[in-house]
């Protein structure tokens, strides 16, 4: 079955890190540039950080630069988003699509991030 597992979440304290993981389950991510999206409650989805498929090329939004690593590992069925210096805005549920030619073709269910002392 084809499908994308968001593991990881959990509630951690300001400053605390967290590493996330996105595991494909039936295919392989190679060749998928894959995008870590934030819900925060009452708040739109936003872009967090993404990787391309072939050539691994990473970008980040702006307030999670220098803090947040996206990562792919050698068998291309996971990508990682480690989370360091974590801030209460980083709370929500993360998602990681799976996307060819700028289209998403897997979601995941999404996994819960509390950042809370």
């Amino acid at each position: 079955q084809v499908r994308l597992v968001e593991s990881g979440g959990g509630l951690v304290q300001p400053g605390g890190s967290r590493r996330l993981s996105c595991t494909a389950y039936g295919f392989t991510l190679g060749g998928y540039g894959v995008s870590w999206y934030r819900q925060a409650p009452g708040k739109e989805r936003e872009l967090v950080a993404n990787i391309g498929g072939n050539r691994c090329r990473t970008n980040y939004e702006d307030s999670v630069k220098g803090r947040f690593t996206i990562s792919r590992d050698n068998a291309r069925t996971t990508v990682y988003l480690q989370m360091d210096s974590l801030e209460s805005e980083a709370a929500g549920v993360y998602y990681c699509p799976a996307a060819q030619m700028g289209r998403p073709l897997y979601w995941g269910q999404g996994t819960q991030v509390t950042v809370s002392s």
